[in-house]
């Protein structure tokens, strides 16, 4: 039979340090007023976006009940005969914002690689610096600058040789036709693609930092490149920011105005599939036009473009957004 001892009131005490806290709440209407600061900024931000649409297809339904779906494949814009369509500017807008990309996406890669993994301790701080300098030079200052030095040289040294070189070859001598005078399509491309570079880069090399050192460090002993350091380990682990700087230049580039509208030429046209035609973009069209446009169906027509333009906006961050999804539920499984 197991022995019992009594009770001891002096050691089965509860000490009050034994004692749960007591919650105690300070000024709880503090609390209530950060909650609802809160809940009125995301509720506010919800009701801007949607102020903004209902906004855009109030003031585009004229154009939207004249032309309907009709607007997006027409080339036509004639003023005089309020006949509009918007092909041109969505051709211009997507083309600069690709031509954009093919270009910056890269060399970001390689600007944050190298400030990430092979630049010197004494560069690294001031070649990043300089980058992020890039990004505060104002929009109009690219787009003069573009215009006056940069048009000259293309043409001079880029688009004269390829037009000699490629004369009388099939498709790419129209790729490279036009009045050689450096404006157009290529042009504003290129203007883009250094003016996201910047963005795209500082995203980068920000994301490739927060890699765990112990990860690369373990591939290194491993016996790994420095490529194979980045392709197998960097880029896996920071692919969701990649995309999301990515993302974010692709915005800036469809954005974009003054700088677009000083080197695109603001021209409607889609006779020619030449990089080098001078073309027109929805921002550069808005913002040639909508100051001296008429009530009516021009307005609306460039309410329209604007409308359209927060669509392709939409529509590239929904599938920015998949793709980051497909990506997590990839993660884990053998490619």
């Amino acid at each position: 039979m197991a022995a019992t001892f009594p009770a001891n009131p002096a050691t089965d005490r509860v000490t009050p340090q034994q004692q749960p806290p007591q919650r105690r709440r300070v000024a709880p209407w503090g609390d209530a007023l950060f909650s609802g600061l809160a809940h009125g900024a995301a509720w506010l931000t919800l009701a801007l976006m949607a102020g903004i649409i209902v906004s855009l297809f109030v003031g585009a339904a004229p154009a939207i009940q004249e032309f309907g779906l009709g607007f997006l494949w027409s080339t036509e814009w004639d003023p005089v005969k309020e006949k509009f369509g918007g092909l041109v500017m969505i051709y211009g807008t997507l083309m600069t914002s690709f031509i954009a990309l093919v270009i910056a996406v890269p060399v970001s890669f390689g600007i944050a690689l190298f400030l990430t993994e092979m630049s010197p301790g004494w560069l690294k701080r001031p070649l990043g610096i300089a980058i992020e300098l890039l990004a505060a030079v104002p929009s109009i200052v690219y787009g003069m600058w573009g215009l006056l030095v940069f048009s000259p040289i293309l043409s001079t040294y880029v688009q004269q040789p390829l037009q000699k070189l490629l004369k009388g070859v099939p498709f790419l001598e129209t790729l490279v036709s036009g009045a050689p005078v450096g404006i157009g399509i290529l042009s504003a491309g290129i203007i883009l693609a250094i003016m996201v570079i910047p963005f795209i880069a500082a995203v980068m090399r920000d994301v490739f930092e927060v890699t765990p050192p112990m990860l690369k460090e373990s591939a290194y002993g491993l016996g790994a490149t420095t490529w194979e350091v980045v392709s197998k380990v960097v880029l896996p682990y920071t692919k969701t920011g990649v995309v999301g700087g990515i993302m974010l230049g692709l915005g800036r580039a469809l954005g974009e105005t003054m700088a677009v509208t000083f080197v695109i030429g603001n021209f409607n046209q889609l006779d020619s599939l030449s990089l080098f035609e001078a073309a027109n973009s929805i921002t550069s069209a808005l913002a040639n036009e909508f100051a001296e446009a008429g009530e009516g169906l021009h307005q609306a027509s460039l309410i329209y473009l604007g409308l359209v333009l927060f669509f392709i906006t939409f529509v590239v961050l929904s599938l920015s957004k998949l793709l980051l999804t497909r990506l997590r539920k990839n993660e884990g499984t053998r490619s």
